[in-house]
């Protein structure tokens, strides 16, 4: 029997190393966003995020070049019942973190704002930075505090991701159950308003051939 070389990974295994870079490399870091922000204009950035989950972000106003005014913009976060999560006036580059409480419908609004007395303010340049969940924890500092080796702390990441992306299916198989609830309770009632409405339909066509020929006795067209 043929003995593996040494150094070797044997057939259909991996070494580590591979592994957490194909997973990295899959995953990848969060990029930030860019957008123009006109004059007088408001732009909002929405995003579903689950409950109990860390949202970091760093966010940066710029002016354009050239122009004589610095950045002006407001920034406020809320959630769908209106909530203010962070909000800051005159805001030119900055930070935020707040952890969610339920699963819910967040909005990131940047609002321009024009100083009195001037014209129409050039396109800002805004960049958003937002993380939540694994990306939003800071390993460095946990691995300073754990005093964790660089592949413990990638161990440790990969951890807090497969947990995560374990919560998210177990998520999504919530909702399939939910909706697929809602979609046969929607048919059974569809089946009982059909049901109603043919008797309703026989009983008024009865009644409508009882009373024409009553009507057509009264009449005596017919005996």
């Amino acid at each position: 029997m043929p003995l593996p070389l040494p150094g070797r990974p044997r057939l259909g295994q991996a070494p580590l190393p591979a592994l957490l870079f194909l997973l990295l490399l899959v995953v990848g870091p969060a990029r930030p966003i860019s957008f123009q922000l006109p004059g007088k204009a408001r732009k909002c950035l929405r995003e579903e995020i689950h409950r109990d989950t860390l949202v970091t972000g760093e966010y940066e106003i710029g002016a354009p070049p050239g122009s004589s005014t610095g950045p002006s913009a407001n920034l406020k976060i809320t959630d769908s019942a209106g909530h203010i999560l962070y909000a800051k006036e005159d805001a030119t580059k900055g930070k935020f973190a707040f952890t969610t409480e339920d699963y819910d419908m967040f909005e990131a609004c940047f609002e321009s704002k024009l100083p009195v007395g001037t014209g129409r303010m050039p396109d800002q340049l805004v960049i958003l930075d937002m993380k939540h969940g694994v990306e939003a924890k800071n390993y460095e500092e946990i691995a300073k505090v754990e005093k964790l080796k660089p592949l413990e702390v990638e161990l440790r990441r990969l951890e807090d991701l497969s947990e995560s992306i374990v919560n998210d299916f177990a998520y999504m198989k919530k909702r399939e159950e939910e909706m697929r609830d809602t979609n046969e309770s929607t048919n059974t009632r569809v089946l009982y308003f059909s049901i109603f409405s043919m008797c309703c339909l026989i009983g008024l066509a009865t009644w409508q051939v009882f009373y024409l020929r009553r009507f057509f006795k009264a009449k005596k067209l017919i005996e």
